[in-house]
């Protein structure tokens, strides 16, 4: 081979050289292009986050999806007390008013009944009556309205079973005084009227409570009354303030009510504390009933 033929056929290291610096350029600016292509691209989805955080709120005017209703509007300003739950409320009042309006009939309805049956059950005790205090002063069976009363029968010469019981029924309205004050009224009727005159009255009933009412009047008004109560007594009909002799007699007194009817009889058996708290039994009952101690 010529020396021609291998220079044509090797290129020069010059001209090898400068190609491959020009390929080696394009090749550095084709990369340098697409790093910046990448890199302005890569920057597009940030800028596109950020506008649509700096993106300002939709008018309501221009888009009426995002306007308030006036019911949310309403129920915002009044909670939950809507139109349908202020109806609910007042029929759910007017039924509790009705039912305990109701309640209280029935109540009121079984109070008269247990009144009825208890009068039912009661004897028959008590009565018009016009006898003399031992002030002088008439008494009826309408002085006894007001108050409730003990009222106890006997005669002032009575030897001992007589004063044994007044000394209870006095005992027994002092613990009651203290405790109510003054609402029961103790009273005691002679059955002896020929010797037990107004002063003889007097005289007696001041040895026992400073309250006690001491009542007594002729043969016939006592007879009567002892009658109404239901009182035996065995003094003789012409008896004189001057004869000797005792006078048989029911030993009980008698409890009212201040209505003037009949609530209960104590016995001689019955004790003092016991006719504390029948009475107080009684006093709690009528004012359960009617609002007041008498």
């Amino acid at each position: 081979m010529s020396a021609h033929s291998l220079l044509t056929a090797f290129p020069r290291p010059s001209t090898f050289a400068s190609s491959s610096r020009v390929s080696l350029s394009a090749r550095h600016v084709a990369s340098s292009s697409t790093a910046r292509v990448s890199r302005v691209f890569s920057s597009v989805p940030s800028r596109r986050a950020y506008s649509q955080q700096q993106q300002t709120p939709p008018d309501p005017k221009l888009n009426p999806s995002h306007s308030t209703s006036s019911g949310e509007r309403d129920r915002a300003t009044v909670g939950v007390f809507t139109p349908k739950a202020a109806a609910l409320f007042v029929l759910t009042g007017a039924a509790l008013f009705l039912y305990f309006r109701n309640e209280k009939e029935k109540l009121l309805e079984q109070r008269r009944k247990e009144r009825e049956d208890q009068a039912v059950g009661r004897p028959q005790v008590g009565g018009p009556f016009t006898l003399t205090t031992h002030t002088g002063a008439p008494f009826t069976e309408k002085d006894l309205l007001g108050k409730w009363s003990l009222i106890y029968f006997g005669f002032t010469n009575c030897p001992d079973i007589c004063p044994e019981e007044l000394d209870k029924m006095s005992a027994a309205v002092d613990k009651l005084d203290a405790e109510y004050g003054a609402i029961v009224q103790p009273i005691f009727i002679s059955v002896d009227p020929a010797r037990d005159s107004v002063a003889q009255v007097a005289r007696y009933v001041a040895e026992f409570h400073p309250r006690l009412v001491g009542l007594t009047g002729d043969y016939a008004t006592l007879k009567a009354t002892c009658k109404a109560y239901r009182v035996y007594f065995s003094t003789p009909p012409d008896a004189k303030a001057t004869d000797d002799y005792l006078v048989d007699h029911s030993i009980f007194f008698y409890f009212m009510d201040p209505n003037g009817q009949f609530v209960d009889a104590f016995g001689k058996a019955t004790t003092e504390a016991e006719v504390v708290e029948r009475v107080k039994k009684e006093v709690a009952r009528w004012e359960r009933e009617y609002g007041r101690k008498v």
